[in-house]
């Protein structure tokens, strides 16, 4: 992506969280790291890209990978999830949005934002019109 910009990898909080599971103080549980709730589970399972990575609680599966969209820009399209190949695309038609990159195992729960960065060609835009939606039409 040709307009990546103020990024910031979350893998040391990562590494972090994994390190204290795995110490001998047990500062924390395996039930506190695979909390997903159950919608993000359901969004991985039906809207996420598929990572080659494994889980690394206890390697039960492959990781599932959110990009989270996010932005005054966006309008009411403001937190929906997108592939990479939609980024691509949004990143000519927006000024600016920020993306938020959740992985996810399905089979524990397991969940931990990896990224976040902008994208867009910087041109401020208005937000698009906003569209009804079923929820404004039959309340």
């Amino acid at each position: 992506m040709w307009s990546k910009r103020s990024s910031v990898d979350y893998a040391l909080q990562r590494r972090h969280a994994l390190e204290r599971l795995r110490s001998r103080v047990r500062s924390v549980s395996r039930q506190d790291l695979c909390d997903a709730d159950p919608m993000l589970i359901r969004a991985a399972l039906h809207h996420g890209e598929l990572s080659t990575a494994r889980c690394p609680i206890n390697d039960c599966g492959r990781l599932v990978m959110l990009n989270y969209t996010f932005g005054e820009q966006l309008g009411q399209y403001s937190g929906r999830i997108k592939s990479a190949a939609e980024l691509e695309e949004m990143e000519n038609e927006f000024g600016e949005f920020m993306v938020r990159v959740v992985e996810v195992c399905t089979e524990c729960g397991w969940n931990h934002m990896t990224a976040s960065y902008l994208l867009g060609d910087g041109v401020v835009r208005r937000p698009p019109r906003r569209q009804k939606t079923v929820e404004d039409i039959y309340g």
